[in-house]
């Protein structure tokens, strides 16, 4: 999915849809729009589009109650939800991952930014979709980025109660982000900035999985991973130098544009469970943990500088070394 897939523009500020409905169709995409997020609701009913640019502050219905309303639905949860959130609004970008948003943008809109992460966004929703059909054909009805934790419950008991349930306890959240996404997209045309990232991270997927984390969601720069096995604070640790000495070893290719992240992480109590999505093309799970820990998570990351990994006070006292 590229140009000519169907993007629904949720926004109350008449100038703000008309300014990105003229630079969507310049690039060959179509576009629908909303004054709100029942009205969005309304739309997506009848004709879902491709991908959902969406605003934060609306009346009737605001944005992340849309958001939680279209991941709550079997027939839509799968659509990309681009969240709109004003300049350094980190507690809209928590409320938006909560809520299931798959990545951000922040107003003032850069237009290559907003090309960057609409392409990178249906790209991932293609990939998931090609993914969810070798997956079936194999007799599997997981995803690889299904949670450890959550492939055990389901293998035990389909139906076990516990799958739905959010339960408090004792956690490691990571999160990480590019270091510089905004340059990035200025200097690198959307397909080449998109396969980088697609490269990255899935070298930072395979060492999450092998550390024992499960991630959460992915957004278009980064993503949230939870560590909640023995050991989880340390393994998270292990985790973030790992991801460091990934990201080291991608940029000693000389034909690669080279890539900076940068990291939170915390420990603490959260709380914590999945949810299963039934969707036309398959089952897709995601696991989350929602509270202060992650909060203070994701503030450390935002903090953190290029090439480095803050971790909170409660995650240092379980490193014994």
């Amino acid at each position: 999915m590229s140009a000519g897939a169907t993007i629904l523009i949720v926004d109350d500020e008449p100038f703000n849809v008309d300014y990105l409905e003229q630079e969507l169709e310049d690039l060959g995409y179509q576009t629908v729009s909303a004054a709100n997020g029942q009205e969005a609701l309304d739309l997506v009913a009848a004709d879902p589009p491709d991908l959902i640019l969406l605003d934060v502050m609306m009346p009737v219905l605001d944005g992340f109650a849309a958001c939680t309303r279209l991941k709550e639905s079997d027939d839509t949860r799968l659509i990309p939800v681009i969240i709109m959130t004003a300049l350094d609004a980190m507690e809209d970008r928590i409320r938006g991952i909560e809520a299931g948003a798959d990545d951000f943008l922040t107003k003032p809109v850069d237009p290559r930014e907003l090309i960057a992460r609409i392409q990178t966004a249906l790209k991932l929703k293609q990939a998931m979709d090609r993914k969810l059909a070798e997956v079936s054909r194999a007799k599997d009805h997981f995803a690889k980025f299904v949670p450890e934790a959550v492939k055990r419950l389901v293998a035990e008991d389909p139906d076990a109660p516990e799958l739905g349930e959010k339960r408090e306890r004792e956690v490691t959240v990571l999160f990480l982000d590019i270091s510089g996404y905004s340059r990035l997209s200025e200097e690198l045309p959307a397909d080449a900035l998109n396969e980088l990232v697609e490269r990255y991270f899935s070298a930072f997927l395979d060492r999450i999985q092998e550390m024992g984390g499960d991630i959460n969601e992915t957004a278009g720069d980064g993503f949230m991973a939870i560590f909640q096995d023995a050991d989880h604070a340390p393994r998270s640790v292990d985790a973030a130098l790992a991801l460091l000495q990934a990201t080291a070893a991608l940029n000693s290719d000389a034909d690669q544009h080279p890539l900076q992240i940068h990291m939170g992480l915390n420990t603490g109590t959260a709380l914590v469970g999945s949810t299963r999505f039934e969707g036309a093309r398959g089952t897709r799970w995601t696991f989350t943990a929602s509270g202060p820990v992650t909060n203070l998570a994701a503030r450390l990351a935002g903090a953190a500088e290029a090439g480095q990994a803050l971790i909170g006070a409660d995650t240092a006292r379980f490193l014994t070394d």
